[in-house]
């Protein structure tokens, strides 16, 4: 996402955990720099982060003092898949530093950043999403406006929920299938047939769960966080939440048990070896 910034001819502050990372990047883009700390953003329109979570987007900002550095008027820009209610809190604190705020997390995957073909899902104020717009443009092919600031990463959440909803019925309809006697690649191509049919069956079985390489880029646990956010959203608005329940419960017990890194498609044998397809 970064690299699509640079080649529309933005000049970056870059920071990042990963050092490595950030010295390959700034080796590779001209228009980039380091940044030695949080007094380097000092300068900057707009910030742009891609954090883990809501809690991490919050160090960085407030205990790190990148806030702090930031000139008045800056444009923050969540890109994360943060937690909706505390991100209108964080909202509300930075619009009493003179710092606006959006969220825009995106959908897409790796391979969607990498090809520049994300959605952004942004929340916040149209004067802002007008401003923000090239920025956004340099990174997704579609920018959908969802609501007040938070609504991004409500929508995030929901549509994380959708997704995983949707794997988890349809690896145990493949193994039901299987025990049957109906081999995984006849049943996905009966899925895709048919009103069965979804995103999971379509691009995820057959490229990343039966070929064996569970390497959509998006990991196990990153999908359970993004589910519990929506639960939790859900308890916040005394919403039911029946299937979203099970669904939770069922990705946080194996996201506990599988290693950090673990991509979300390997719920394909997780889910078999738990015996979650009874």
């Amino acid at each position: 996402m970064a690299g699509h910034l640079a080649d529309g001819g933005y000049r970056l502050t870059v920071m990042d955990a990963a050092s490595a990372a950030v010295d390959a990047f700034v080796a590779g883009n001209p228009v980039a720099e380091a940044a030695a700390g949080p007094e380097a953003f000092a300068v900057v329109q707009a910030l742009i982060l891609m954090l883990p979570n809501s809690a991490t987007v919050e160090e960085v900002l407030e205990r790190d003092g990148v806030a702090d550095a930031l000139p008045p008027g800056c444009l923050v820009i969540d890109m994360s898949s943060s937690e909706p209610l505390r991100t209108r809190a964080l909202a509300a604190r930075l619009h009493a530093r003179g710092l606006s705020m959006l969220d825009a997390p995106v959908s897409g995957g790796v391979r969607g950043a990498k090809a520049g073909t994300l959605s952004a899902l942004v929340g916040g104020p149209q004067d802002e999403l007008a401003r923000a717009t090239p920025l956004l443009r340099a990174m997704a092919r579609t920018i959908v406006p969802v609501g007040e600031i938070g609504s991004g990463h409500a929508a995030k959440a929901l549509n994380n929920l959708v997704s995983a909803a949707t794997i988890s019925i349809t690896v145990e309809a493949l193994a039901l299938g299987e025990s049957f006697g109906i081999s995984p690649e006849t049943m996905t191509h009966v899925l895709n047939s048919s009103s069965g049919r979804s995103n999971t069956s379509e691009n995820k079985v057959s490229q990343f769960m039966t070929s064996g390489s569970f390497d959509s880029g998006f990991s196990l646990r990153l999908m359970s966080k993004d589910v519990d956010i929506a639960v939790d959203l859900a308890r916040a608005l005394s919403r039911p939440a029946e299937i979203a329940d099970g669904v939770a419960r069922q990705w946080r017990r194996i996201a506990g048990t599988a290693p950090p890194q673990t991509d979300h498609t390997e719920m394909y044998t997780l889910l078999s070896e738990a015996g979650s397809t009874r």
